[in-house]
C-alpha cells in the first residue's frame, strides 16, 4: 500500500470523487459525492460527514505544503455548521493560515455546487514523520 495516500476505502466511505487541486503552497479543493446512506433525518447529511470532509481537505492542503514524507495529525478542531448537506455534490476547500516547524493552523470551508458555505472549520495540526507513525503503528499491531 502506498503509505503517502489515504486507503482506498476511507475514500470510498468519505466518497470521494474528484481532487480538484492541491497547492503547494498549502490549499486543496475536493470534491465529494453526499449519498441518501450518508443521511440521517430529514435527508441531511450527518455532520461527522461534514466534518470528515473539511478534514481530509486540510490534510490534502498539509501534504502538499510539506511533502508525502508527513503525516497531518489533527489535534484540535472546531467546525461550525451554517446550513444542511444534502446528497450530491460537495466541495471541501482547505488552506494553511499559519505554519510552523511541526505545527500549523489550517481552516476550511465546504461549499455545495452553486457555492453556498455549509460549514467552515479551524484546525490545529501536528506535521508527523511518517516513519515514525508507520513504526509506532507497526508495533502496536504486534
Amino acid at each position: 500500500m502506498d503509505t503517502a495516500s489515504p486507503p482506498a476505502d476511507l475514500n470510498a466511505s468519505l466518497g470521494l470523487a474528484r481532487v480538484i487541486e492541491l497547492d503547494p503552497n498549502g490549499s486543496a479543493r475536493i470534491e465529494y459525492a453526499a449519498s441518501p446512506a450518508m443521511c440521517h433525518s430529514g435527508g441531511v447529511v450527518q455532520g461527522g460527514f461534514v466534518t470528515g470532509w473539511i478534514d481530509a481537505a486540510m490534510a490534502h492542503a498539509a501534504i502538499a505544503m510539506a511533502g508525502p514524507g508527513v503525516v497531518p495529525m489533527t489535534l484540535e478542531i472546531k467546525v461550525s455548521f451554517f446550513a444542511p448537506a444534502r446528497p450530491g455534490a460537495v466541495f471541501a476547500e482547505a488552506w494553511v493560515e499559519k505554519r510552523g516547524r511541526k505545527t500549523c493552523f489550517f481552516e476550511g470551508r465546504l461549499c455545495d455546487g452553486d457555492g453556498k458555505v455549509l460549514a467552515k472549520a479551524s484546525s490545529t495540526l501536528m506535521l508527523a514523520d511518517m516513519g515514525k507513525v508507520v513504526a509506532a503503528s507497526a508495533a502496536a499491531t504486534k
